[in-house]
């Protein structure tokens, strides 16, 4: 749930909640790495590597920072992507390929805005150069 869980006013919705829970990340997550995995700049970032498991790992951690009652399990996004070289443009890259499948959901630009902004400090944790994310 998380520690300011409690500080919710009843009917107070998540962002979890305003995009309409595990079933539309599921889709936007899908739509997300068929853009990622088209892309030849980072398609590679994913060679070999179970994409079965990486949509229901992405779907948990987004629905945990985004408000959503499910616990992330994985590994830190320093332990998941580090030693990978990726750098904050493959970074900008990614959150850009989510901003898109976000609207391609139908999702309101400033709900897409919160979740950029929601995922924008992990930059640090993912990417290998000290350029500050850009979303």
């Amino acid at each position: 749930m998380g520690i300011l869980a409690r500080f919710r006013k009843p009917g107070t919705a998540t962002l979890y909640d305003t995009i309409g829970g595990r079933d539309a990340l599921e889709v936007v997550v899908e739509d997300f790495y068929c853009r990622v995995l088209d892309d030849d700049l980072l398609a590679g970032f994913y060679a070999g590597a179970d994409m079965k498991r990486v949509k229901a790992k992405q779907v948990e951690f987004l629905s945990s920072l985004l408000g959503g009652s499910v616990s992330y399990s994985g590994l830190s996004m320093r332990q998941a992507h580090e030693g990978r070289g990726i750098t904050m443009h493959h970074f900008a890259m990614v959150a850009a390929h989510l901003a898109d499948s976000l609207c391609a959901a139908g999702l309101h630009p400033d709900t897409i805005t919160e979740i950029l902004r929601a995922v924008a400090p992990l930059a640090g944790d993912i990417a290998s150069d000290d350029i500050k994310a850009v979303v």
